[in-house]
């Protein structure tokens, strides 16, 4: 617990599943904010070391992965973050093992958070159909066309589904993110 968190996700394990070109501050505002608050975070991605982040208009820094996408279970977390860019979820939708794994998720009862670009790796496990949701607009029309129905707010939850549109609505994805965690522990 940082100085500025609490303990009230302590004992909840969160996956962050991304790829080189993430959205830079979709995975590491989240990161921080959730182990500040006493979350487990785990980097998952399709391969060991490390990844590479966007940065707005060009490279960022790299992040640690704590797993690989094969080595991980859904059994093993509460919630699963899917950050967003264009490089990232377009590298992710197309990798079975990560569809797989994030249709798992979602069918499970978990939450599911996505931001920004992130919804378009959803759309490859058909969770998306008949969900509210939200996103960067430019995947509107990939979402309205799997079933989703869209719209431009700054985070919509439907059932164990929280949906983001862009960096600027980062604080309240990630309050929806505690409040949806918080709630499973009160209701276990």
């Amino acid at each position: 617990m940082s100085i500025f968190g609490s303990d009230k996700l302590k004992g909840k394990k969160v996956a962050i599943l991304a790829t080189d070109g993430f959205e830079q501050v979709e995975l590491t505002e989240p990161k921080k904010f959730l182990e500040d608050e006493g979350a487990q975070v785990d980097v998952i991605s399709l391969k060991s070391g490390s990844i590479k982040g966007w940065d707005k208009t060009d490279w960022g820094k790299k992040v640690d992965v704590d797993k690989v996408i094969d080595d991980a279970k859904v059994a093993d977390y509460d919630a699963l973050v899917l950050p967003g860019g264009q490089i990232n979820p377009d590298k992710l939708r197309v990798e079975q093992s990560v569809v797989d794994f994030v249709g798992e998720f979602a069918r499970s009862g978990k939450t599911v958070a996505a931001i920004c670009h992130g919804p378009w790796t959803l759309i490859e496990t058909g969770f998306v159909r008949g969900k509210h949701m939200t996103s960067y607009p430019s995947i509107k029309t990939d979402l309205k066309n799997a079933g989703a129905q869209w719209s431009d707010e700054t985070v919509v939850v439907d059932g164990n589904l929280i949906t983001s549109r862009n960096p600027d609505d980062i604080p309240n994805f990630n309050k929806k993110i505690k409040e949806a965690l918080v709630s499973e522990t009160v209701e276990a």
